[in-house]
């Protein structure tokens, strides 16, 4: 209906103004979405993801459990068969492990060689880094020949990280 001024008036019962109207309710009852069915290569895709998932969450629980937080513990060894000499030198290989729980870092391995009870030569060692069961090599390098005197070879001493 017109008024006197001649504008428009909106009657009760008309519908709304544009953009008064209410957004649709996501959700609702009458507006049903359907999902694609997965095909088997997906399926077998999540299966394996699942299940490699499982296996780490799985280890790191078990590591957990069983408390390898020990301390480092340090063995050394070398192989009087493996002794070579080379130029007037002589090479003594050895081998460090930490059989222990925990990570060592500095590593140091000591070597002294004597001969009738006193010290002729000394030799040190660094490694860096050795995990739990890990093994590292190396080599001691004298001037003397070892096999004449006493060799002592040790771990004196490493860090925790």
């Amino acid at each position: 209906m017109c008024s006197e001024s001649g504008s428009l008036t909106p009657i009760e019962g008309d519908s709304p103004a544009l953009g008064d109207e209410k957004p649709p309710i996501f959700g609702d009852k009458n507006e049903e979405k359907e999902q694609p069915q997965r095909s088997p290569a997906e399926w077998v895709t999540f299966t394996i993801a699942l299940m490699i998932v499982g296996a780490i969450a799985s280890l790191v629980v078990y590591r957990w459990i069983t408390g390898d937080n020990e301390p480092p513990v340090l063995s050394v060894a070398i192989e009087q068969k493996e002794i070579r000499s080379a130029q007037g030198q002589y090479y003594v290989p050895f081998s460090v492990t930490n059989i222990g729980g925990s990570t060592a870092e500095s590593v140091e391995v000591v070597a002294q060689l004597r001969v009738e009870g006193k010290i002729e030569e000394n030799g040190e060692q660094q490694i860096e880094f050795l995990s739990s069961g890990e093994v590292q090599k190396g080599a001691f390098v004298f001037s003397r020949d070892p096999n004449e005197g006493e060799l002592i070879v040790r771990v004196a001493s490493y860090k925790l990280p």
